[in-house]
């Protein structure tokens, strides 16, 4: 279990009554940002503080990995920003009775702010520019001391077996069933593409054909039955263009729990064949599907083209923060 503090003066309203935490994948620029990167390594049952108004608001307990999920609208209205594609994390939060002035109490705060991507400053005002960060569990023991019975009782239920059972990725398979729903009623598209098209979001159909020019086997476990084998998207069905979704070079033949690590960020692979492992993989799980995280593993050579795919994988679906985290 780890512990981070979410900055939500603007989204507080819509994200803390919601259940989730959202942020773009860049600054507006294009250029890296730690506070939306760090997104990527939250798992079930870490604790968020929820900052807003100079107060810890709310606490919440992650219910789910990152995922990529559009922007959505404010609460309580239907749809999603479909062009805008960001992290989200769902989160069960409890707003306190009592919330609680972290300026007030920085004699005892400060002292156990990180060095690097602080969530305060040290006289206890917020820092505009962060979104989320990670805090240590010295930090968090000292708030939650602070804050007292009521943060105490929240924290707990993090802490007992099956507490937080990871929920269904809802902005996920909203944004897939309204990219289907594009793609059906697209009249300009002939209709055995687009069979085709829909046939592929599942791995299977012409898209599948089309992987079998490269692949012979699962790059991992090396099954070779096709009966048992699933073309998985190295950028995914809901972010390639049509021409990209049947494009054989976007994809690799992978038995299902391996395609399910794939899907979801879990592993990745580096352009020369290593296998990457998410640090918020679990490792027991990962070792019954054939992977051990301890042993490092290759499973060969890409083409040109996978390799520019797999570039996407890396950047916008493994669960790894490009940025060095306090542990």
């Amino acid at each position: 279990m780890r512990y981070w503090w979410v900055n939500q003066k603007q989204t507080y309203r819509h994200e803390v009554p919601g259940g989730y935490m959202w942020s773009p994948k860049r600054k507006a620029n294009g250029h890296s940002n730690a506070f939306y990167d760090f997104m990527r390594e939250v798992a079930p049952s870490d604790v968020v503080f929820s900052y807003a108004d100079g107060l810890v608001k709310a606490i919440g307990i992650a219910a789910s990995h990152a995922y990529e999920a559009p922007k959505p609208l404010a609460f309580g209205l239907s749809g999603a920003y479909w062009d805008k594609i960001g992290w989200r994390v769902d989160v069960r939060f409890v707003e306190l009775r009592g919330p609680v002035k972290p300026a007030d109490h920085m004699a005892l705060l400060a002292p156990e702010l990180p060095k690097r991507y602080a969530p305060l400053q040290s006289n206890g005002h917020g820092l505009q520019s962060v979104y989320l960060t990670s805090v240590s569990d010295r930090f968090a023991v000292t708030l939650v001391d602070i804050i007292g019975r009521e943060a105490r009782n929240i924290v707990q239920a993090s802490r007992v077996a099956d507490a937080v059972q990871p929920s269904i990725a809802v902005g996920l398979l909203e944004w897939e069933e309204h990219e289907l729903q594009v793609v059906t009623q697209d009249s300009t598209v002939p209709e055995t593409t687009r069979k085709a098209i829909v046939m592929a979001r599942r791995g299977q159909g012409l898209f599948k054909q089309n992987v079998r020019k490269l692949e012979h086997a699962c790059r991992v476990t090396r099954v070779d039955r096709i009966e048992h084998l699933r073309a998985s998207h190295c950028k995914p069905w809901r972010d390639s263009t049509n021409d990209e979704r049947l494009d054989g070079e976007n994809g690799l033949l992978l038995t299902p729990s391996i395609d399910h690590l794939f899907d979801r960020g879990f592993i990745s692979f580096q352009n020369d064949g290593r296998v990457l492992v998410s640090p918020v993989a679990h490792g027991e799980s990962l070792r019954r599907m054939g992977i051990d995280p301890d042993v490092a593993i290759n499973v060969g050579s890409f083409s040109e083209g996978q390799r520019k795919f797999l570039d996407f994988h890396r950047e916008s679906v493994f669960l790894e923060t490009k940025f060095k985290l306090e542990r």
